[in-house]
């Protein structure tokens, strides 16, 4: 499994757009909307980084109104005992 986080900036007044397009993107498992220089956090997982670079390149940065975006992948820190999450 591949996990990415992605930063999107959109333009300006197409904020509603692109958020219903990132609805519809297999992989895409969780979406939050930021205050910053970048307007919406996609956390995507796939099952390989070719994937993940589908998933960035040929959907995320297709949609119109997408300005720039930065993909970060991660991987897993040893498990953390419950108390301290």
């Amino acid at each position: 499994m591949t996990v990415g986080y992605i930063l999107i900036s959109i333009a300006p007044t197409r904020e509603k757009e692109v958020q219903t397009a990132l609805t519809t993107i297999e992989g895409i498992t969780e979406l939050y909307s930021l205050f910053g220089p970048y307007d919406v956090i996609a956390k995507v997982a796939v099952e390989n980084e070719d994937r993940l670079a589908e998933v960035v390149l040929n959907h995320i940065r297709s949609i119109d109104g997408v300005a720039d975006t930065k993909t970060h992948t991660v991987v897993p820190i040893e498990q953390m005992p419950a108390k301290q999450r």
